[in-house]
């Protein structure tokens, strides 16, 4: 049994078909899915979703994109909804400075806070990192976010960066870009993540694992991202898909 510990089935991209998108899912071996708010609009649409089926869970939190759009008032909205039965952890939070929509200082603002709020609420936090390795990093430590842990969504850095990851009590997640031919590095991280902090995830709609990369991907593509992830650990699917989800059981207090 597969877990999906990051996708956005609340997205637009499946208002046509999200029950067919669910349905393959079930049948492609996935028992727990994570879906992610993280803005004004996301936030209800994603525990919405969450309420109306028993294996969907939801997080609730601020992406960097739309930093400066959050304000108090917001903050205390997610801190409310974060009593949620449904609701796991705060995110996706953190930083991103390739897309560059909101100013660095309102980013860095915005992630503290969170970090804040997840240890005070007890949840894990979702990161998400474009081009910030340094800077994500060194406020996960003034912030001591390893007393709440959680994980790097879709991980993208060198092996030296997930062992400071690693190391603040954070889960190294992968997700279809392992799977491409040219991806040497993810593989060789992959390849060194201890089996007991390894998650997989699809970030569907995006991110197509080959071979469908270009389409829109969907929460059934994470097999073929335990698939990849098996081959690069020599492992049989079924033994990593076991682990992968009690991984996602352990961290996200999934029943």
């Amino acid at each position: 049994m597969l877990t999906d510990t990051h996708t956005h089935l609340n997205a637009p991209q499946f208002e046509e078909d999200r029950q067919a998108v669910i349905e393959r899912a079930l049948e492609s071996g996935i028992s727990r899915i994570i879906n992610v708010g993280f803005n004004r609009e996301t936030i209800p649409s994603s525990i919405a979703l969450a309420e109306q089926y028993d294996f969907i869970y939801s997080t609730v939190g601020w992406h960097p994109q739309d930093a400066k759009d959050m304000t108090p008032d917001d903050l205390i909205w997610i801190e409310q909804l974060c009593s949620h039965e449904k609701v796991v952890a705060i995110g996706e939070i953190g930083l991103d400075y390739y897309w560059d929509t909101s100013p660095k200082e309102v980013q860095h603002r915005v992630f503290r806070e969170q970090i804040r709020l997840a240890k005070k609420v007890g949840l894990p936090i979702v990161i998400h990192n474009r081009d910030a390795h340094h800077d994500i990093i060194q406020i996960l430590r003034e912030e001591k976010a390893s007393e709440v842990g959680g994980v790097m969504h879709c991980f993208s850095g060198s092996w030296e960066t997930a062992k400071m990851c690693l190391d603040m009590n954070f889960y190294i997640s992968f997700g279809g870009p392992v799977t491409f031919k040219n991806a040497k590095q993810p593989k060789e991280v992959l390849a060194k993540v201890p089996m007991d902090r390894l998650l997989i995830e699809t970030d569907a709609p995006y991110l197509t694992p080959h071979p469908f990369r270009g389409k829109r991907n969907e929460t059934a593509y994470v097999k073929l991202v335990a698939e990849t992830a098996a081959e690069i650990k020599g492992l049989p699917l079924e033994e990593l898909a076991h682990a992968t989800t009690q991984n996602a059981v352990t961290l996200f207090g999934l029943r």
